[in-house]
C-alpha cells in the first residue's frame, strides 16, 4: 500500500478499519493527523454528516483519539463476529454508547406543499461521527449474510477488509493487490522458465 488513501466504498465500518493499513515503510494510519483523515472524510461524502478533523480546520472539529478508539472496537467486534465468536462486552457497550451520544430524530418541516422529515442527529461533531459509524457497524453486525461476506485481502502484506459481492473476490482492489499477485505469479513463471 502506498501513501495513497486505501480504497473506499465498502460498508462504513470496514472503510474505517481500513484507515489503518500496511505500507512499504510500515503501518499507515489515516487517523494519525487531521491532514491524513480529511481526504477519507471527504471520500465518505453522502454517507456521513459533515465533520472536520483536527484543530487546523474551520467548522466543527472531530476528536481523532475518540475515532481511533472506536475503530479499534469496531475492528475487534467485526473480527469476532466473522469468526462466530462472542465479541467483547466492553466493545459492544462502546458501540451502544456511541449511538446514544448523538440521538437521531426526524425534524419536520413544511416545504410549501407537504410535510417533510429530515433525519438529524444532535451532539458534537465527534459524537455525531461516532454515532453514524456505530450505527453502520450495528447494521453490518446484525446482517448475517453481509457479515459472512466480510473478507481480509489475500494480497501479500495487505490487511484491508472488504465485502465480497462475488464469492471469488480475493483482493481489496484488483488494481492494487490483485495486480501485485498477478505480476508476482508472472515473474515466478518466467523465472522458472529461464532456469
Amino acid at each position: 500500500m502506498s501513501k495513497r488513501m486505501p480504497p473506499v466504498g465498502e460498508p462504513l465500518p470496514l472503510d474505517l478499519v481500513n484507515t489503518r493499513a500496511n505500507g512499504p515503510g510500515g503501518e499507515i494510519d489515516l487517523l494519525d493527523s487531521a491532514e491524513r483523515f480529511r481526504p477519507w472524510l471527504e471520500a465518505q461524502e453522502g454517507r456521513l454528516s459533515r465533520a472536520t478533523p483536527g484543530p487546523d480546520s474551520t467548522g466543527p472539529r472531530v476528536d481523532l483519539d475518540a475515532v481511533r478508539a472506536l475503530r479499534s472496537r469496531i475492528e475487534k467486534v467485526v473480527a469476532c463476529a466473522r469468526d462466530g465468536e462472542e465479541p467483547p462486552a466492553q466493545a459492544l457497550r462502546a458501540l451502544t454508547r456511541a449511538q446514544l451520544a448523538a440521538p437521531l430524530h426526524r425534524r419536520l418541516d413544511w416545504d410549501g406543499g407537504a410535510v417533510t422529515a429530515t433525519r438529524v442527529r444532535t451532539g458534537s461533531a465527534t459524537d455525531v461521527l461516532l454515532a453514524e459509524l456505530a450505527d453502520a457497524t450495528v447494521d453490518l453486525l446484525i446482517d448475517p449474510a453481509a457479515l459472512a461476506r466480510v473478507r481480509c485481502c489475500e494480497g501479500p502484506g495487505c490487511r484491508l477488509l472488504f465485502l465480497a459481492v462475488n464469492p471469488r473476490r480475493r483482493w481489496c482492489s484488483p488494481a492494487l493487490c490483485g495486480n501485485r499477485v498477478r505480476v508476482g505469479r508472472y515473474y515466478q513463471r518466467h523465472k522458472e522458465d529461464t532456469e
